[in-house]
Protein backbone atom coordinates (compact mmCIF):
# COMPACT_ATOMS: atom_id res chain seq x y z
CA UNK A 1 0.00 0.00 0.00
CA UNK A 2 1.14 3.54 -0.60
CA UNK A 3 2.20 5.50 2.48
CA UNK A 4 0.64 8.81 1.50
CA UNK A 5 -1.58 9.60 4.54
CA UNK A 6 -3.68 12.07 2.54
CA UNK A 7 -4.28 9.55 -0.19
CA UNK A 8 -3.49 9.52 -3.86
CA UNK A 9 -4.82 12.40 -5.95
CA UNK A 10 -3.70 12.17 -9.59
CA UNK A 11 -1.90 9.10 -10.91
CA UNK A 12 -0.50 8.30 -14.36
CA UNK A 13 0.02 4.85 -15.85
CA UNK A 14 2.49 4.77 -18.75
CA UNK A 15 3.17 1.85 -21.10
CA UNK A 16 5.96 1.13 -23.56
CA UNK A 17 6.93 -1.61 -25.99
CA UNK A 18 9.04 -1.90 -29.13
CA UNK A 19 7.46 -2.31 -32.55
CA UNK A 20 7.33 -5.77 -34.09
CA UNK A 21 9.90 -6.68 -36.76
CA UNK A 22 9.14 -5.05 -40.12
CA UNK A 23 7.91 -8.30 -41.72
CA UNK A 24 5.41 -9.17 -38.94
CA UNK A 25 2.05 -7.67 -37.92
CA UNK A 26 2.34 -4.88 -35.32
CA UNK A 27 2.16 -5.56 -31.59
CA UNK A 28 -0.83 -3.71 -30.14
CA UNK A 29 -1.02 -3.33 -26.35
CA UNK A 30 -3.59 -1.35 -24.40
CA UNK A 31 -3.95 0.05 -20.90
CA UNK A 32 -7.37 -0.86 -19.51
CA UNK A 33 -9.04 0.35 -16.30
CA UNK A 34 -12.13 -1.05 -14.60
CA UNK A 35 -14.07 0.67 -11.81
CA UNK A 36 -16.00 -1.04 -9.02
CA UNK A 37 -18.83 0.18 -6.81
CA UNK A 38 -18.63 0.49 -3.05
CA UNK A 39 -21.29 -2.20 -2.64
CA UNK A 40 -19.59 -4.62 -5.10
CA UNK A 41 -15.81 -4.06 -5.06
CA UNK A 42 -15.13 -7.46 -6.66
CA UNK A 43 -18.30 -7.67 -8.73
CA UNK A 44 -18.97 -6.55 -12.25
CA UNK A 45 -17.19 -3.32 -13.31
CA UNK A 46 -19.35 -0.19 -13.32
CA UNK A 47 -17.50 0.94 -16.43
CA UNK A 48 -14.37 0.17 -18.44
CA UNK A 49 -11.89 2.77 -19.71
CA UNK A 50 -9.64 1.95 -22.65
CA UNK A 51 -8.43 3.46 -25.92
CA UNK A 52 -11.90 4.10 -27.33
CA UNK A 53 -13.79 4.73 -24.06
CA UNK A 54 -13.27 7.31 -21.34
CA UNK A 55 -14.91 7.53 -17.94
CA UNK A 56 -18.34 9.20 -18.02
CA UNK A 57 -17.25 11.85 -15.50
CA UNK A 58 -13.85 12.54 -17.12
CA UNK A 59 -11.81 11.38 -14.11
CA UNK A 60 -10.02 8.60 -16.05
CA UNK A 61 -8.65 9.49 -19.48
CA UNK A 62 -6.36 7.99 -22.09
CA UNK A 63 -4.08 10.88 -23.03
CA UNK A 64 -1.79 8.95 -25.40
CA UNK A 65 -2.48 5.80 -27.39
CA UNK A 66 -0.38 3.71 -29.78
CA UNK A 67 -1.35 0.79 -32.00
CA UNK A 68 2.22 -0.25 -32.80
CA UNK A 69 4.62 0.82 -30.05
CA UNK A 70 7.16 3.22 -31.41
CA UNK A 71 10.33 2.21 -29.63
CA UNK A 72 10.64 5.78 -28.34
CA UNK A 73 9.84 5.13 -24.68
CA UNK A 74 6.37 5.38 -23.18
CA UNK A 75 3.83 5.67 -25.99
CA UNK A 76 0.57 5.10 -24.12
CA UNK A 77 -0.66 6.92 -21.01
CA UNK A 78 -3.80 6.90 -18.87
CA UNK A 79 -4.46 9.51 -16.15
CA UNK A 80 -6.54 8.83 -13.02
CA UNK A 81 -7.92 11.78 -11.05
CA UNK A 82 -8.79 9.67 -8.04
CA UNK A 83 -9.55 12.67 -5.81
CA UNK A 84 -12.40 13.61 -8.20
CA UNK A 85 -13.83 10.08 -8.50
CA UNK A 86 -17.31 9.74 -6.99
CA UNK A 87 -17.61 8.31 -3.48
CA UNK A 88 -19.76 5.54 -4.99
CA UNK A 89 -16.53 3.90 -6.20
CA UNK A 90 -14.35 1.81 -3.89
CA UNK A 91 -11.87 0.25 -6.28
CA UNK A 92 -10.12 0.78 -9.62
CA UNK A 93 -8.07 -1.97 -11.27
CA UNK A 94 -5.55 -1.22 -14.03
CA UNK A 95 -4.23 -3.73 -16.51
CA UNK A 96 -2.55 -4.17 -19.87
CA UNK A 97 -3.79 -6.45 -22.65
CA UNK A 98 -2.23 -7.56 -25.92
CA UNK A 99 -4.55 -7.65 -28.93
CA UNK A 100 -4.70 -11.14 -30.38
CA UNK A 101 -5.86 -10.21 -33.92
CA UNK A 102 -2.80 -11.66 -35.66
CA UNK A 103 -2.22 -14.83 -33.68
CA UNK A 104 -1.39 -15.65 -30.07
CA UNK A 105 1.10 -13.17 -28.52
CA UNK A 106 2.37 -13.05 -24.96
CA UNK A 107 4.40 -10.46 -23.09
CA UNK A 108 7.43 -12.66 -23.74
CA UNK A 109 6.86 -12.21 -27.50
CA UNK A 110 6.94 -8.39 -27.30
CA UNK A 111 10.31 -6.68 -26.91
CA UNK A 112 11.10 -4.00 -24.34
CA UNK A 113 7.75 -3.94 -22.53
CA UNK A 114 7.41 -1.75 -19.50
CA UNK A 115 4.85 -0.04 -17.30
CA UNK A 116 5.21 2.76 -14.77
CA UNK A 117 2.59 3.87 -12.26
CA UNK A 118 3.42 7.30 -10.82
CA UNK A 119 1.95 10.10 -8.77
CA UNK A 120 3.82 13.18 -9.88
CA UNK A 121 7.53 12.31 -9.75
CA UNK A 122 7.07 9.40 -7.33
CA UNK A 123 7.09 6.03 -9.05
CA UNK A 124 4.74 3.65 -7.28
CA UNK A 125 5.48 0.72 -9.61
CA UNK A 126 7.92 -0.07 -12.40
CA UNK A 127 7.62 -3.44 -14.11
CA UNK A 128 8.78 -5.12 -17.34
CA UNK A 129 6.17 -7.97 -17.44
CA UNK A 130 8.87 -10.66 -17.25
CA UNK A 131 7.17 -12.36 -14.29
CA UNK A 132 4.06 -12.77 -16.49
CA UNK A 133 5.96 -13.45 -19.76
CA UNK A 134 3.57 -16.27 -20.75
CA UNK A 135 0.44 -14.15 -20.26
CA UNK A 136 -1.55 -12.26 -22.90
CA UNK A 137 -2.90 -9.74 -20.36
CA UNK A 138 -1.96 -8.65 -16.85
CA UNK A 139 -3.27 -6.50 -14.07
CA UNK A 140 -0.65 -4.10 -12.76
CA UNK A 141 -2.24 -1.87 -10.13
CA UNK A 142 -5.19 -1.61 -7.81
CA UNK A 143 -6.43 1.59 -6.21
CA UNK A 144 -8.77 1.23 -3.24
CA UNK A 145 -10.54 3.75 -1.07
CA UNK A 146 -9.78 3.29 2.64
CA UNK A 147 -12.21 3.89 5.54
CA UNK A 148 -11.30 7.59 5.68
CA UNK A 149 -12.05 7.96 1.96
CA UNK A 150 -8.43 8.34 0.84
CA UNK A 151 -7.17 6.37 -2.17
CA UNK A 152 -4.36 3.84 -1.70
CA UNK A 153 -2.19 1.96 -4.19
CA UNK A 154 -1.41 -1.76 -4.23
CA UNK A 155 0.89 -3.47 -6.71
CA UNK A 156 -1.19 -6.14 -8.48
CA UNK A 157 0.93 -7.71 -11.24
CA UNK A 158 -0.98 -10.88 -12.16
CA UNK A 159 -1.05 -12.63 -15.54
CA UNK A 160 -4.10 -13.79 -17.51
CA UNK A 161 -4.53 -15.76 -20.72
CA UNK A 162 -7.34 -13.84 -22.38
CA UNK A 163 -8.10 -11.30 -25.07
CA UNK A 164 -8.85 -7.65 -24.16
CA UNK A 165 -12.64 -8.15 -24.10
CA UNK A 166 -12.61 -11.18 -21.78
CA UNK A 167 -9.86 -9.59 -19.69
CA UNK A 168 -12.14 -6.66 -18.72
CA UNK A 169 -14.52 -9.15 -17.10
CA UNK A 170 -11.73 -11.13 -15.34
CA UNK A 171 -9.31 -8.44 -14.18
CA UNK A 172 -11.28 -7.35 -11.12
CA UNK A 173 -11.71 -10.84 -9.73
CA UNK A 174 -10.26 -11.58 -6.34
CA UNK A 175 -6.74 -13.04 -6.59
CA UNK A 176 -6.37 -16.75 -5.87
CA UNK A 177 -5.43 -17.66 -2.31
Amino acid sequence: MSSNAKGLKKVDVRLKWDPSPWDLPPHHLDIIATTYATDAPHGRPVYVVQFDKRSPDGTINMSRHSRTGQGFGFVEEMTFELDRLSSSFARVVVGVAIHQDDGHKTFGDVANTGVVVAEGYEELLTDDFQRVAGATAATVAEFTRNTSGAWEFREAVRGFDSDPVLFTAEMGSAPPL
